[in-house]
């Protein structure tokens, strides 16, 4: 395992990877999206690790409400996907459909296909110190809701305010209703 890999600390999450090695490839490796079994995201990334591969597992924080109480936690920005980096000719990549917490490489007759090049070094790039990635939101801007009663409505941001809440305008049956939601529920759409 080079020093580019992933290195898990003792709480699960693995460590961001170092601004100046986070964008690269050894020659001829590209990033392949791995699709893991229901929440075992992380899980099949500490496995990947443990085998020498470099893998990526884009976060988020977001609220979660469980019993009354609302506490914030890391979660996938992807469920049930993650990235690792290959080199298809020398990496022994068939065996990352075999790792734990793995259900198979994405592709096509019998071989993974890589992710276009641009998505995951954009996704890098919005990692913060912790790992967690960060959306750079700004007014007028199309966001999709990601969790709560409007989660997967597309509405636009109308205003946003320093204590992390955003005004977002939502496309609901034909108008647009406004909604306060907090800015780790909301994501730019594509």
């Amino acid at each position: 395992m080079d020093s580019r890999s992933l290195q898990a600390d003792q709480n699960g999450p693995a460590a961001p990877l170092q601004p100046s090695l986070a964008h690269e490839l050894l020659p001829g490796q590209r990033w392949y999206c791995v699709q893991t079994h229901p929440r075992r995201e992380a899980y099949a990334r500490e496995h990947l690790t443990a085998q020498g591969f470099r893998a990526f597992l884009p976060q988020i924080v977001k609220s979660v409400r469980h019993a009354r109480k609302v506490q914030r936690v890391r979660a996938a920005l992807f469920p049930r996907y993650l990235f690792t980096a290959l080199d298809l000719d020398h990496d022994r990549w068939r065996s990352v459909n075999g790792t734990f917490g793995v259900t198979s490489l994405v592709g096509a007759d019998g071989r993974p296909d890589p992710v276009p090049e641009g998505v995951v070094e954009a996704l890098l790039d919005r990692q913060d110190a912790s790992g967690t990635i960060r959306f750079n939101l700004r007014e007028s801007q199309a966001v999709r809701v990601l969790a709560g009663p409007f989660s997967d409505v597309i509405g636009v941001i109308e205003r946003l305010d320093d204590n992390g809440r955003v005004r977002v305008l939502l496309d609901m049956m034909g108008s647009k209703v406004p909604a306060i939601v907090a800015d780790s529920y909301v994501a730019p759409v594509a």
